[in-house]
């Protein structure tokens, strides 16, 4: 396309412009992304909601890079505040094939291109899902791909927009080929359907978007494809692009100081109001228009609290319930020589309960992965938690420790006043915990199977090195701020601004250290990378991604992209397999003295009230001993002298903040009755 006819085409938008001026039609925000487009976006979810409702907005959108780590977050953070909650992604779709691992040379050796996707409904959220996971599972090469064979598989319930100067259609247009951005455009109409894909006008103020936008609108004249009008917003306020500048930084690893870095050059990518949006595009009304009638048809209902465990396949002839009845009484006859009508009474109303909610099934799959270790020679602790209150998982053997003898609360674990999904967390020795995991993952299937996400954050301390090294302040005199922030569970910024009279001082008295401890403030809490949970496992009834979406952890292995937490809320069956070291070293010592002695060491029917065991606790060497082995432990048993079992739990129960505080008194409480 020539000059000529590019100046042609922007002197008629602006021809159109002077015609055009009036009032701001209703606005969504369309192409959002927030803090989960890790360390490129500053946008916190809370604010970015508040934002849009202070605007008069009443819809707005999620768009991340790629993923969809916030959906959830943004979903129920919208609907409280009465915004609908668009539901979208980024996505990076390769040139070829999400399968091929190198550039494609005839695209202009491009190994991605963007395309926003909005799910429309249900189906589109699920599609979005699926295609999320596809990315990160099968097309991952810098960045997690789809291609047009899984677009056109999985469009059903989406809109798509073309994405900005990254999009196919932007960068073909941009680079001269304006016969093969329109065939682009065209392709996608094709995969999507007529009045699903939209072409998408955004102005920062870069010369690129100067030369695209007329092309784009006659794009839109020649071919019938609409157009709409977006922002590409990054971060939540305009005075938050010099932190998002640092936070570029911390991305890249480079400082403000280097001239050759990315950077978001012209301080455009807010959320900007409806009026603002209008003036910037005074020639395209029915685009801004389209953004409320997108979001208007944009409606995905989440479902929370409702369980989806999977099923446990039982012997033939048999019910899961009958199972777990006779599985129940036939550990109740094991574990006690004589059967009580308070036994059985305590059993019944703990199954009815479990009946009643509905988590036969659950206790069925956790005696089975047990069982298995058992059987396998892998270490199990005894347990841990509330579940040791239950006698059902006592009698299964999920758990060692009798909850008749120990007076232990059933309804601290499950109480059909407060619905949640039970917890039982289960120790497994370090070395093999992995097998366990395998087992479960070859049972229910290895697509049914996922380890879960969590997030690393710029906390207080680390962000305000963070942002000093980006302002390449002194590193010494960084470490001394950063070291003025308590080490507190849950300390920000703010509370050791309050905490601290010499922090503040230096806040008030010194601009340099105001600005960095402002820029600090504005990034803190942001999540910063991945990771994978420590010990949590999801099994789902049917794959995975059916529910929530998947990526790849640094490893290579799958997880979730939602938390825990928010797999709990979806009803989703989370489970948690802790590796303990203390358990191979319990377990080694056993063989050890097994190989010496030839006695052969049961761990689960030791005695519990052997003198010399507490005669030796309380002399504090307690090195190796799981929960006693810090230095304050050590000098507290010295003071504890503990002579019981019950002595040890309350101990352990003491040493922590708050209760600690009562140790003195509990002491001469216990030595003089």
């Amino acid at each position: 396309m020539s000059e000529t006819d590019i100046r042609e085409e922007t002197n008629a938008l602006q021809d159109r412009a002077e015609g055009g001026a009036g009032s701001a039609p209703a606005f969504a925000h369309l192409h959002v992304h927030t803090e989960y487009s890790l360390l490129d976006g500053s946008n916190k979810i809370k604010e970015y909601v508040r934002r849009v409702k202070e605007l008069g907005m009443n819809a707005a959108a999620i768009t991340d890079h790629g993923v969809m780590f916030g959906v959830i977050d943004f979903y129920k953070e919208a609907k409280a505040a009465g915004i609908n909650p668009v539901i979208g992604c980024e996505v990076y779709v390769a040139p070829g094939s999400r399968f091929d691992r190198e550039p494609q040379k005839s695209a202009g050796d491009d190994r991605y291109y963007h395309l926003v996707l909005l799910a429309e409904n249900n189906t589109g959220y699920a599609n979005l899902m699926k295609l999320v996971s596809v990315g990160f599972v099968e097309g991952y090469y810098y960045k997690p791909r789809v291609d047009r064979e899984t677009l056109e598989k999985y469009h059903e319930g989406l809109i798509a927009t073309s994405a900005c100067l990254a999009g196919e259609v932007q960068r073909l247009l941009a680079r001269g080929f304006y016969d093969e951005a329109k065939e682009a455009a065209l392709a996608h109409e094709r995969i999507f359907g007529k009045g699903n894909y939209f072409l998408e006008l955004q102005d920062h103020g870069l010369a690129d978007q100067k030369r695209v936008n007329p092309l784009l609108v006659r794009l839109s004249r020649e071919t019938g494809i609409e157009l709409v009008c977006t922002n590409d917003i990054h971060y939540t306020y305009a005075e938050d692009a010099a932190a998002h500048d640092i936070l570029l930084c911390i991305q890249t690893g480079k400082k403000l100081a280097d001239e050759d870095r990315m950077r978001y050059v012209g301080g455009q990518y807010f959320v900007k109001s409806p009026q603002e949006m209008a003036r910037l595009f005074p020639y395209a009304p029915q685009a801004l228009a389209n953004t409320q009638k997108i979001a208007d048809r944009c409606h995905v209902e989440i479902e929370f609290g409702v369980t989806k465990l999977p099923r446990f396949d039982v012997p033939e002839g048999e019910t899961a319930w009958s199972y777990l009845n006779r599985l129940c009484r036939e550990g109740l006859r094991e574990r006690y020589p004589e059967v009580t009508a308070e036994l059985t009474d305590r059993l019944d109303y703990e199954l009815g309960v479990i009946q009643k909610m509905g988590y036969v099934d659950y206790f069925l799959i956790v005696w089975d992965y047990i069982r298995y270790a058992r059987a396998n020679g892998i270490m199990v602790g005894p347990g841990r938690g509330s579940a040791a209150g239950s006698l059902v998982a006592y009698t299964l053997g999920i758990t060692q420790l009798d909850p008749i003898r120990y007076n232990l609360l059933f309804e601290r674990f499950l109480n059909p006043e407060r619905v949640s999904m039970p917890d039982i967390d289960v120790d497994f020795g370090f070395e093999r915990r992995q097998e366990v995991i395998d087992y479960v993952a070859d049972k229910y299937g290895r697509d049914h199977v996922a380890q879960i996400v969590t997030f690393g954050t710029l906390a207080a301390r680390g962000v305000i090195r963070d942002v000093g090294r980006v302002m390449d302040l002194p590193y010494a005199l960084c470490d001394t701020i950063a070291k003025l922030v308590p080490m507190e569970l849950g300390m920000t910024i703010d509370k050791a601004l309050q905490m601290n009279p010499e922090l503040k001082t230096l806040y008030d008295q010194d601009e340099q250290i105001r600005t960095l401890i402002d820029m600090a403030r504005r990034l803190e809490g942001l999540p910063r990378h991945t990771s994978i949970h420590a010990a949590g496992v999801v099994i789902c009834q049917k794959a995975v991604d059916e529910f929530v979406p998947l990526s790849r952890g640094a490893d290579g292995s799958l997880t979730t992209q939602f938390t825990m937490t928010t797999l709990e809320e979806l009803g989703l069956l989370k489970m948690d397999f802790l590796g303990l070291r203390t358990l191979t070293v319990i377990q080694n010592a056993a063989a050890m003295a097994q190989e010496q002695t030839g006695r052969v060491i049961d761990m689960d029917s030791l005695d519990y009230a052997d003198p010399a065991v507490f005669a030796s606790l309380a002399t504090g060497k307690t090195d190796g001993v799981f929960q006693l082995e810090s230095g304050g432990m050590k000098g507290f048993m010295k003071e504890l002298k503990p002579k019981s079992l019950e002595d040890l739990i309350a101990g352990i129960s003491l040493y922590r903040p708050g209760p600690m505080d009562f140790i003195p008194q509990y002491i001469r409480g216990k030595e003089h009755p």
